[in-house]
Order: C-alpha cells, then structure tokens, then sequence
C-alpha cells in the first residue's frame, strides 16, 4: 500500500470516532499545526510608542487526509469547553479530528488568548458566579439542585472544578459583539471555507461575523440567546448585551444563502432559557421566510435526554456530535 493510501485507511478508521477507551484509541494523525492572530488595530504614535491590541487568536489542527471545509469553533466561556469533556473525555476538537475536519478554536478579541485590550478595564469579582453557572448552564434548576439524568457528571468533583473555573472574563455588550465579528471574519478570510459551530453569545456573534465574509459556508449554534433580524422583524427591544442586532434586508439576505442550525439541549422549558427559544423560533421563521434554509433541532427529539447548555462537552458528547456529522453531511460540508 503506498503511503497516501495508509493515510486515507489510517483516516478512515479514525473517522470512526467510536468512545473507546483511550488505550485503545489510535493516534490523531495531524499534518499541521499552528496559531495566529486576527484583527485588531494598533494604537499610539509609530515613531514613540505603540500597542497592537483588539486582535483574536486562533489556534488550529488540520489531520491527515482532512476535508474541505474546516470547523471553526466559537465558544463564550472558555477553549476549554472544545477540548475536553468535562469528566476530561475527548472534547469537539478531538472528536472531529478523528473524523477528519480542520479544526480551529477562536479567542475573541479581549477574550482569553486575545485580552490584549485597546480599552482599560476594570475586573470586579462576583462570588456568586459559580451558582450563576449552575444554573445558566442548566446543570439544575437551581444552586445545588441537579436536573434528573442530566449528562454532566455530578458526583465528579474535579468536573465541577473544571466546570466552574473554565470561564474567561467576557464584554458581552454589542460594541464587543461587532469587534470579534470582524475580527473574526478577518480569520476566516485567511483560513477558507468553514462552518462556525458556536456555544451562547458566540452564535451572535457568529451571525454578525457571517454578514463579513463569504467563507462561513454554515452554522450550527449551540443555544443562541440572541440572534440578528432585518429591519422590522423580531423582536422589538432596543439593541442591547445580547441583541437582536437588527441589519438592512439586504444583509440579513447573507444569512439566508447557507444552511443554519441551533441546537437546544433539554430542561429549556423549566428555566429563563424557555424565552430564548422562542426568539430562535422566531430568528429560523424569519430565515425562512425570506428563502433560506434554518432549523431547529431539540435533542430530546431524537432521543437525547438531560443536556446542558454546553451540550458538546456533556457525557454524551459523542451522540450529540453525531447529529452535527448529520448536518454537515446533509449540507455536503464534509467533502474530501
């Protein structure tokens, strides 16, 4: 067998993404690596002093034998939720790895790797956050109480302080959501073809960031709480920390030419997420109306049971990363 047809039998198999064990697990083969950043400005006097900052940082993989159109995942707590289930179990970057996708994981500029404000800023710390966790991230209903069969794994101590400490300092106001768009739009022009596949406030911004280049080929958001309309559609409350970001018809016609999907997890209807939801109905009627292709998917429908906000990093992460593998190869984004 030549060396290119070991790579493809080699990818083949690892495309696979079967839960095994990690002793039994073969190799990720990778055949690049790397980081950049995005973006930004540079600020102050070129002949003095000056400061690059408001940039994004992007770090990737791309496996052997990889496919056209790469993932580009957008979170809005921390990197972290990407690599690793929460019991440390293979998170989305690997998972997809294995099934042979470019993976790239974006900071946003002043988030994470990518702090490096053009603005001060003060950090106030809330003692409250984890309990705010909890429950935000619908592990239960309330601070110490669980949801029944949720798929976080409660009685695990070190998840828990995975969870509660796996969080960046985030400006969730639009300013900030319009600055990681292009900022992001920046790093997709150099990349290429990708689907944004974003958790929370990410899924917004990924909107935005779509109206900027022409290489976000999808997404599949992960519990969007905000989301854009065209003028005059949606809802009617001014722009705020989590929109709606209301654009001209002519813009919000970008977002109808590739093929949306957000995801909910379960227990939505018992927390403040309920109203989220209906906004989304709202957002994929909107897309819809207009000639595109959007759609909901509530993963109790198709059987999965008792996820969270963070549903790619719950202990059925597999199974949900099943149904973006659905998706994408529905949408033929996962091409060779």
């Amino acid at each position: 067998m030549s060396v290119i047809g070991l790579c493809k039998h080699i990818s083949a198999v690892l495309a696979l993404a079967l839960p095994l064990p990690i002793a039994a697990r073969p190799p990720i083969m990778i055949e690049k690596l790397g980081s950049f950043t995005a973006g930004g400005t540079v600020i102050g006097d070129p002949a003095k002093a000056t400061l690059h900052c408001d940039h994004g940082f992007v770090d990737y993989q791309i496996p052997v034998h990889a496919r056209k159109t790469g993932l580009f995942l957008w979170h809005s707590s921390s990197a972290q939720v990407w690599q690793q289930r929460w019991d440390g179990g293979e998170g989305y970057q690997q998972i997809f790895l294995r099934r042979g996708f470019p993976v790239y994981i974006w900071d946003g500029p002043r988030v994470g790797r990518g702090n490096w404000s053009c603005e001060g800023y003060s950090y106030v710390p809330r003692l409250n956050s984890d309990q705010l966790n909890h429950m935000a991230w619908r592990f239960g209903p309330v601070a110490g109480q669980w949801f029944p069969g949720v798929q976080f794994p409660r009685d695990d101590a070190e998840a828990w302080d995975q969870a509660m400490s796996a969080r960046y300092d985030e400006f969730d106001i639009a300013k900030n959501a319009h600055m990681e768009a292009e900022a992001a739009a920046k790093a997709i022009d150099r990349i290429g073809p990708v689907v944004l596949v974003t958790n929370s406030a990410g899924g917004w911004r990924g909107m935005l960031a779509a109206l900027k280049s022409g290489n976000v080929k999808g997404i599949v958001a992960y519990e969007t709480p905000a989301y854009v309309f065209p003028d005059g559609e949606g809802p009617k409350e001014p722009e705020g920390a989590f929109g709606p970001t209301h654009v001209p018809l002519a813009e919000f016609m970008k977002l109808t030419h590739i093929p949306i999907q957000i995801v909910w997890g379960d227990n939505t209807g018992q927390t403040f997420w309920k109203d989220s939801v209906a906004v989304c109905r709202q957002f994929v009627a909107s897309i819809n109306a207009h000639g595109g292709h959007a759609e909901m998917l509530m993963l109790p429908s198709v059987g999965l049971k008792g996820n969270t906000h963070i549903a790619f990093a719950d202990m059925n992460n597999v199974q949900v990363a099943d149904q973006l593998s659905l998706f994408l190869k529905k949408n033929k984004l996962d091409l060779r």
